[in-house]
């Protein structure tokens, strides 16, 4: 059944940006006590980036603004609305919504981007989307400059950015533009830095279920296999069925898909009815996609040289962003280390391990797998809260 609910409005001081407001979402049957807008930010001529702003639980006028930014390269940052740590999650078959109770806006106002043109909502006019990590960043920061001219009321709040898997490209060339750029953004910076991509097992979370299979034509499968395992001889059992192949590997989007793409859900989203189906994650942005930089160390020496605090963490049974590769890489840096290695702690047992370099800070969280705050919700509530009060973990 699709439901229908007018939201509750927070207070008027936030003004009223009517064009974007959603007032209703098929498939929600609970009052909010916050406020949302789905729309589109102007980036280069002609591309049009899809975004989802919820306000703050607590004080949105006093609280941070944090942009989301999911990686792929190609996969939409409403996977993190919708599963992760946004305030509304989709049940399993893809009918309704429900609370989540441990949604990052309980602390911060959390833009929602759905970047770069052709993933998820976003589009171009011309429908050419060959892109790279210069033209992403780009893109990126014109995008934001028309957010808070779109929500002026927020310029003077605190700003981070956090990425998720490619999210750690694109977060930390963005940042550089935001941190040396005119525009008037309060910035800080936050952040999940991508070591590898993909494999055959489920790489996002090593002892969970690669959902639909493993996928017996999947040729970078077999590839980063052989990679991973390369002193070991095995044959992999193929499977005969390819119909519950996904993108990415051995993640089950379809419920998300299946809400998402309703007309009514289209329709409360403001998505204008010639643009494209939502997906998941876009082969076509992700197979032409155009990888310039290898390595985001001169990026981060930069930006730390600035006095920005930076995180870095992972869910320690993620493959694809691997702690350990992510250790190096922060200990690469050649900070002055300020804090040993040590256990964090929540509802009295170890949730993970951290140290810190200065303003930089590595961490990892004990059992999760690359979607922390889907997979270990509580515990990535209360390092987000953290960071944020620049507090103990």
């Amino acid at each position: 059944m699709w439901w229908s609910l007018l939201l509750l409005c927070v207070a008027g001081a936030l003004g009223h940006y009517a064009p974007d407001e959603v007032l209703s979402l098929p498939g929600l049957s609970t009052q909010l006590n916050f406020r949302q807008w789905s729309g589109y930010l102007q980036a280069s001529t002609g591309k049009h980036l899809h975004y989802w702003f919820v306000t703050s639980q607590l004080n949105p006028l006093k609280d941070p603004v944090i942009l989301w930014l999911n990686g792929g390269p190609g996969c939409s940052s409403l996977d993190g609305f919708l599963s992760e740590n946004g305030p509304l999650h989709v049940n399993d078959d893809g009918s309704t919504l429900y609370i989540n109770e441990y949604s990052w806006n309980k602390v911060a106002n959390v833009l929602y981007l759905e970047s770069p043109a052709g993933v998820g909502f976003s589009y171009s006019d011309d429908k050419v989307y060959t892109t790279n990590d210069d033209e992403v960043a780009e893109n990126n920061y014109l995008a934001l400059q028309d957010f808070f001219s779109k929500f002026p009321n927020f310029t003077g709040n605190d700003f981070y950015v956090i990425g998720e898997s490619y999210g750690g490209i694109y977060t930390p060339t963005l940042s550089l533009k935001i941190a040396n750029g005119p525009a008037k953004i309060n910035f800080k910076l936050k952040e999940v830095f991508m070591i590898i991509y993909n494999s055959g097992l489920n790489v996002y979370s090593l002892y969970m279920d690669c959902a639909g299979g493993i996928q017996r034509n999947n040729m970078r499968f077999h590839r980063d296999v052989k990679n991973l395992f390369q002193f070991y001889q095995f044959e992999i059992m193929e499977n005969a069925d390819d119909s519950g192949n996904l993108v990415p590997p051995c993640i089950n989007g379809t419920a998300q898909r299946t809400w998402i793409n309703h007309a009514n859900v289209r329709k409360a989203l403001h998505i204008p009815e010639n643009v494209q189906s939502w997906e998941l994650c876009s082969s076509v942005v992700g197979d032409s996609y155009q990888r310039i930089y290898n390595n985001m160390q001169d990026f981060y020496l930069k930006l730390l040289s600035k006095g920005l605090r930076v995180l870095v963490y992972n869910g320690d049974t993620d493959m694809a962003c691997n702690f350990l590769g992510d250790n190096w890489f922060v200990q690469s840096l050649k900070q002055k280390k300020t804090l040993d290695y040590q256990p964090w702690t929540y509802n009295k047992q170890i949730a993970g391990f951290y140290e810190q370099y200065g303003n930089l800070t590595f961490l990892t969280i004990k059992g999760a797998g690359h979607m922390v705050p889907q997979w270990a919700p509580a515990r990535a509530l209360k390092m987000f809260e953290s960071f944020l009060s620049n507090s103990a973990y």
